[in-house]
Formats: structure tokens, C-alpha cells, sequence
């Protein structure tokens, strides 16, 4: 079907194309096929099926309207508003946007509907082509309890533990008896639920004590997020390795495997760093893995593409268990891509159109290596949590040896509805080293202002030694984040100094010659241009700017240093590069400006967002300011209680109007995968503002504990009238539970001339 080849690493591997192939030119597998997803994984498949010359259409939420998926394909159809389950997650509206544009076939990428077998069925019935394997696979592979089963009936060796099902009449186990399951099992282990996928629900639980609230947790998430409440537990594997192995498999009953992918880097069992082949398995386990993926495959007659996960005990990489098999497309695909030289959406749309694959398993070649790192909306600096706003500058590199998936373009909006996966950032090399050094590069150079990102802690990540020399485990970084290596947002005076100066450059002109706006006064010094500039992660800085930006002498705690700054003179132009000068030493910065005046500036790979506050926003920062420098115990505390993330209201732990104590749960917001519990920062009685299922923007009020009349000090706001705060960031905790860090699924100045000082407030100045 697809001959395999090495692949090009000064570009990204792809299959050969038609005029490749030595028996010449070959038919597209079909006219049309609509792409029932979403984001950077929509964008890569249409470009494949415009590689074949394939007609795609996509679909699209209200949110999504302006995405880059959107302008891509060749026709796009609205499929509702922003809520994916009226959207992306409705089968009749999916199917009858195929419909409406003629499509052949569905190719459903991954999350979403991709293993939902009503898609599968709608598809049949209405005569088109799912692009996966068929209902009774999906079905087995769904439910983790059968799969175990099937799979351990077949010789390949599974976890030990609790199936979740009464063997005598099949329903799932209660609480009570998933408890008595556990005795049997031993502690540590880990609750999971039977259906989904990717880590949701899961609980680490080291004691009996503690397995009544992981239960609890993970059957609330389970059902909500995949309709079936039912729970199994397994032994923790003490510093697991997560292996998986990619299998393709035709319709005449062929399968082959294409080589393991290592994906042990994960944070709350969200993979974050993948790569292929593993630095841990050699050649024998590699063929006894592979071998056994393929057994899965054969168990449930699979067709198509699809990935059987396992665990493998970094002590013992001879030992492998049997987790799940995810029915789709994976998200680091790619680098199964660049190892092979396969397009696996190309195999994917011709093992659905009935041709057989064409190779075996002795023609399947893996030739250097490739690692992949998941960009994320996200703010590392605030504990992880997602982050919106609007794309104001973007920089996509091209490069020998990599390729970046991605889904962002200038001017989009990044909201809350969905994950916050942006981009892959994808790299190959001779061997593992030299793609390491290749994929922090390609980090390096890429470019995104306007939104928080996890690139700044992805580079210092890779960087780390222990990831450097491939002794990898699912807890490494959580390990990682322990140690207090996440790269802070705070600003450097030389930044401070750039938007001081940016700030400057892009006010427009009132006057010129004589009456110039540039502080000159007769008789006097000149007048500065003061700003007052905040980061998230420290105190306000005074910076005071005397004439123009393109000469300066920046003051900064010594002696005199000249500066200046002007737009780098770049081919082809680019509009948020700015060249600064200081010291005789030249730099080139990116800055872009919000539309509130807070400006984004990326250096040396870095990324800060610097507020530039009015008089009004000075003064509140000066109420937290004095409120985080006190004695909390002692001191006041803000009545409000926010969000620290945007997400969805998933429990409501109180009643309106009920007395509680400090540190009293109150609300549980859900974002990215995980349960953030809001808590009560002091004594009180609650005012409720939201309830399960509202949609809550970050630093959005969720609650109200007005302190009680017998204890708690009252919130008091500043005599001198600054602002009262509003936030209180020890309100948001982690998950309930355990975080699971075991186991899977960034004075001397010359009269006339521009000088800067930069200074720094003491604590509660306005």
C-alpha cells in the first residue's frame, strides 16, 4: 500500500507521493471527506487530504468560526454554538454536514467522537465511511474492563487488579465492594474509570483512608465525562514507563506494528513530551511488545490505525502490562511518522477504502529519532492552569528536521471551550541527541504573544539531565515542577527598560520641533515620562523615560548606560520585532501590545507579560501587594473568592447562606483534565454566585464568604482608598486527592537627552 522510505529530515516525513511510487500514479481513495474535528489535528489532516487531492470539508463551532482549520479546507460548514456537546460532539449534526457537502468519508481525528461507535453506526446508516475500525472494536476497546479481559484471554500479560465487575452477574461493582477489590489489590493503587480515556477520573490512592473520596471523585468525573459511572483498580506500578506501540491493520486481516513510542513525560497523566524509538526498550523486547500489540489488534479483527498502550516497570524493561488500546489517531503520531516515513492519515483513508496495506512487518525500517512536545494554552508560572486570550504576534519557524503542527494563527482567539492543545512541536535527528538539540530550536524560535504558553518550561524540561540521558518515569515531572525549576514570569530591568521604551516609541507624536513632546523644559531638566510596570510574579516598578526612544541613557542602578531603541530591520519585515541597543550591545525583542495596554515581550526564548496599569489598577496592585506581604494568619482576608483558571463549575460543596470554616471546600472547577477545589479563605457564611455547569472566566468572583462575627478578622480596604482585594490565590488548590505521580493511561542624565531609571516600589506604595 504505502512503501516505506527514509525519510527526509530536512522536511517533514511524509508518504511518497503519487509520482514516488514505482508503479506510478495512484487514485485518490476518495472525492471528499469531512474532517469531524478541531484545531491543530483538523489542519493536519486537511493537509494531507489536499496532498491527495482530496476535497475537505470542515466543521466548526460558533467559537471557531474565524480558526485556521476553518480557512484551510476547501468548504466549512457551522455545526452550532460553542459548547461541544451541541457542536462537535453531536453525531446528527456531523452527519448531516456530510451530507450537505457530498462527503465520501468522516475521518473524526482524535478526542471528540473519534472512538464513539454512534458515529461509527450514523456513518454506516447514512452510507459513508468512517475512517477507523469498526463498531464491535470500538466497542471492546471502549470499556478498559473488556478490554483486559479479551486481551488477557489472548496471552498478553495485563495489570493486577479489580476488573470492576461482579464475575457472577457481570454489573459493575458499588462502592463497597470496589473497596474490598482494593484490600485484595494492596495499596498504593489506582482507581480509574472503565470507559475514556487520557487520564481522566484517575486517583492514586495510598491508604484505605483516603479511598472513599478518590472513589467518589472518579465516579463523578467518569460520569459526566463519558456516561458510565463504572470504576475498576489496579496495582500502581512503582516508576512506570509508558510505552506504546502504533499498529496499522487492513480489512484482509493484515497488521503490522510501527515501532514504540515513549510517552512517560506526563504531568497528571496528560502526556507531554513523546519520542520514537524508546531509550529504554532493546531489540528483543522491542519485537515481544510489538508482537503483542499486534495480538490485540488480531483479538477484536481491528482495521485501521491504532495504538496499544502499555505499562513497563523502569527496573524491570523487560516487563511489559497491557493498559488500553486507543482506537484513533494518536496524538504523537508524528514521530512514528518521521521514524518510518508513513503519513498515517494517508493509511488511514486507504485501509478504509478497502486497499490492503502492501508491506509486512519485516519492511517496517525505523531510521533515527524523533520527539514530539505538546504546546499548550497554559500558564506554568500559576500552577498549570489554562489560559485565554488573543493571539497577537506569531512566529512558525521553518527549519531542517522538524515540523510544527499547529492550529494558531495572528489575531485568533484562544477561549475556554475546548483543550488547550495549540501546536506539536516535532523534531528528528541521527539519533536522540541531535533531535533533543533540533526540538529545543525549533522551541526557541517559535514565537507566540498574547496567550501563556508551556514553551518557556518545555525547553527547560528537555534541558534536564535526567531527560537528556533518557531515564525517564511518569513522576519525573511532577519531580521536575517540585524542585521549583518552572521558569518564572517575572520581568528582568532589561525588559522592564524594552517596554519601557516600546511604550514610548508607540505613542503618537502631539507636536515637533519646539513643542515635541520630549520633555525638554527650559531652564529645568526634562520632564520624564514615567510608567509604572507590573509582571504576575512581582512588585510594581517605577520606569521614567526623559525624551524620545531612539536615544536614550538608561539609568539603572549605577553608572549611566546608553540605549536605544528602534523596528528591527528584518526580511521579510516583521512588525512585532524591535531592535534594542544598550551598552553598545544590540538585541532583537518581540512586543506586542494588548488592547487593555499590557504589553507581551518574548527574549532568548523567554515570554513576559508586563502590565502597564492606569492610576486606579495601581492602587488595587498596592492592596494585594500589602495583603500578601502580612501575616495571613493574622491579618485580613479577602471576602471574594475566585477562579483561578477558566473552566467549568462541576460541584457546588455548600449552600447558600451556610456557615463554614476556613479552608472549607466551597466550589470545584474542572479545567484541563483536572479538579481545582476553591476553597473559603477565612470563617464565614457563603454567598454562592455560581452553580454546576456555569462556565467561569479566570479570576472571575465564585463565591462570597462574609466573615463571622466571632473570629475572622473583616476585610478592611486601605484608608488611603485603594481598592479592597479581590482575590485571594491560596483559594485554589489541586485535585481532590492525590495527584498521580506514579502511573498513567519563561540620576546621571544629559540635559536633552532620554534617560530611564528603573526602580522598584517598596511594598504598598501606590
Amino acid at each position: 500500500m504505502l512503501p516505506l522510505r527514509t525519510p527526509d529530515v530536512s522536511a517533514p516525513a511524509r508518504a511518497p507521493h503519487d509520482h514516488d511510487r514505482p508503479d506510478g500514479p495512484r487514485r485518490r481513495p476518495f472525492g471528499t471527506v469531512l474532517v469531524a474535528n478541531r484545531g491543530e489535528i483538523a489542519c493536519r489532516i486537511i493537509g494531507t487530504l489536499r496532498r491527495l487531492g482530496i476535497r475537505s470539508v470542515a466543521v466548526h463551532s460558533d467559537a471557531d468560526a474565524g480558526a485556521r482549520h476553518v480557512s484551510l479546507a476547501d468548504v466549512a460548514v457551522r455545526i452550532g454554538p460553542a459548547p461541544a456537546a451541541e457542536s462537535y460532539l453531536s453525531v446528527p449534526a456531523i452527519i448531516d454536514a456530510a451530507r450537505a457537502t457530498g462527503a465520501d468519508a468522516i475521518h473524526p481525528g482524535y478526542g471528540f467522537l473519534s472512538e464513539n461507535p454512534g458515529l461509527a453506526r450514523a456513518c454506516a446508516d447514512a452510507g459513508i465511511v468512517f475512517v477507523g475500525p469498526g463498531v464491535a472494536a470500538l466497542e471492546a476497546m471502549a470499556d478498559k474492563i473488556t478490554a483486559k479481559e479479551i486481551v488477557a484471554a489472548r496471552g498478553v500479560p495485563v495489570v493486577p487488579g479489580s476488573t470492576g465487575r461482579d464475575p457472577a452477574t457481570g454489573s459493575a461493582l458499588d462502592d463497597d465492594a470496589l473497596a474490598r477489590a482494593a484490600l485484595d489489590v494492596g495499596f498504593p493503587l489506582l482507581v480509574k474509570p472503565s470507559g475514556g480515556g487520557g487520564g481522566k477520573g484517575m486517583q492514586v490512592v495510598t491508604s484505605a483512608e483516603d479511598l472513599p473520596a478518590a472513589l467518589a471523585s472518579a465516579r463523578r468525573v467518569a460520569t459526566r465525562s463519558f456516561g458510565d459511572g463504572t470504576l475498576l483498580v489496579e496495582r500502581l506500578v512503582a516508576r512506570p514507563r509508558h510505552i506504546e506501540v502504533q499498529v496499522l491493520a487492513d480489512s484482509r486481516g493484515a497488521v503490522v506494528h510501527l515501532g514504540e513510542r515513549e510517552c512517560s513525560l506526563q504531568r497528571r497523566h496528560q502526556k507531554v513530551v513523546e519520542e520514537a524509538p524508546s531509550p529504554l526498550l532493546d531489540a528483543a523486547t522491542r519485537a515481544r511488545i510489538g508482537e503483542a500489540a499486534c495480538e490485540v489488534a488480531r483479538s477484536v479483527d481491528y482495521e485501521g490505525a491504532g495504538t496499544v498502550e502499555f505499562l513497563v516497570p523502569a527496573a524491570e524493561p523487560s516487563t511489559f502490562y497491557f493498559i488500553e488500546m486507543n482506537t484513533r489517531l494518536q496524538v504523537e503520531h508524528p514521530v512514528t511518522e518521521m521514524v518510518t516515513g508513513l503519513d498515517l492519515v494517508e493509511a488511514q483513508l486507504r485501509v478504509a477504502a478497502g486497499e490492503p496495506l502492501g508491506f509486512a512487518q519485516e519492511d517496517v525500517v525505523l531510521r533515527g529519532h524523533a520527539i514530539e512536545a505538546r504546546v499548550y494554552a497554559e500558564s506554568p508560572a500559576r500552577g498549570f492552569l489554562p489560559a485565554t486570550g488573543d493571539v497577537l504576534a506569531l512566529t512558525e519557524p521553518d527549519g531542517a528536521g522538524w515540523r510544527l503542527d499547529s492550529s494558531l494563527t495572528e489575531g485568533l482567539h484562544v477561549g475556554g471551550e475546548y483543550d488547550p492543545l495549540l501546536a506539536k512541536a516535532v523534531a528528528h535527528g541521527a539519533d536522540r541527541a541531535q533531535a533533543l538539540d533540533r526540538l529545543d530550536r525549533l522551541l526557541a524560535e517559535t514565537l507566540v504573544l498574547g496567550v501563556d504558553t508551556n514553551v518557556g518550561f518545555l525547553r527547560a524540561l528537555l534541558a534536564d539531565p535526567d531527560v537528556r540521558a533518557g531515564d525517564l518515569d511518569t513522576g519525573l515531572i511532577e519531580r521536575f515542577v517540585a524542585s521549583g525549576r518552572v521558569p518564572s514570569d517575572a520581568a528582568t530591568e532589561e525588559d522592564l527598560v524594552a517596554v519601557a521604551l516600546f511604550s514610548l516609541a508607540r505613542r503618537p507624536a502631539r507636536a515637533s520641533g519646539p513643542w515635541a513632546d520630549d520633555g525638554w523644559r527650559l531652564n529645568a531638566s526634562p520632564r520624564p515620562h514615567r510608567f509604572v510596570l507590573r509582571t504576575a510574579a512581582d512588585e510594581p516598578h517605577e520606569v521614567t523615560v526623559t525624551g524620545d526612544a531612539s536615544a536614550a541613557v538608561v539609568h539603572v542602578d549605577g553608572g549611566p548606560r546608553p540605549g536605544a531603541a528602534r523596528r528591527a530591520a528584518l526580511t521579510p519585515a516583521v512588525g512585532h520585532a524591535w531592535r534594542f541597543v544598550v551598552d553598545g550591545t544590540g538585541e532583537t525583542v518581540h512586543l506586542a501590545a494588548d488592547p487593555d495596554g499590557s504589553v507581551w515581550l518574548a527574549r532568548g526564548g523567554r515570554v513576559v507579560q508586563v502590565a502597564v496599569p492606569t492610576r486606579a489598577e495601581r492602587l488595587d496592585v498596592a492592596a494585594r501587594t500589602r495583603l500578601e506581604g502580612s501575616d495571613r494568619t493574622a491579618g485580613p482576608t479577602s471576602p471574594d473568592v475566585r477562579a483561578g483558571m477558566p473552566g467549568t463549575v462541576v460541584t457546588v460543596a455548600v449552600e447558600d447562606g451556610e456557615t463554614v470554616a476556613a479552608g472549607a471546600v466551597l466550589v470545584v472547577v474542572e479545567a484541563m483534565k483536572m479538579e481545582h477545589a476553591l476553597t473559603a479563605p477565612h470563617a464565614g457564611v457563603v454567598r454562592l454566585t455560581t452553580r454546576p455547569g456555569d462556565l467561569v472566566r479566570r479570576d472571575e468572583v465564585v463565591a462570597r464568604v462574609d466573615p463571622s462575627p466571632d473570629g475572622a478578622t473583616p476585610f478592611d480596604p486601605s484608608p488611603d482608598g485603594a481598592a479592597p482585594v479581590t482575590g485571594d490565590a491560596s483559594a485554589v488548590v489541586g485535585p481532590p486527592g492525590q495527584s498521580p505521580p506514579e502511573q498513567s493511561p519563561d540620576e546621571h542624565s544629559q540635559a536633552g537627552t532620554p534617560a530611564v531609571h528603573v526602580t522598584s516600589h517598596t511594598p504598598g506604595a501606590p
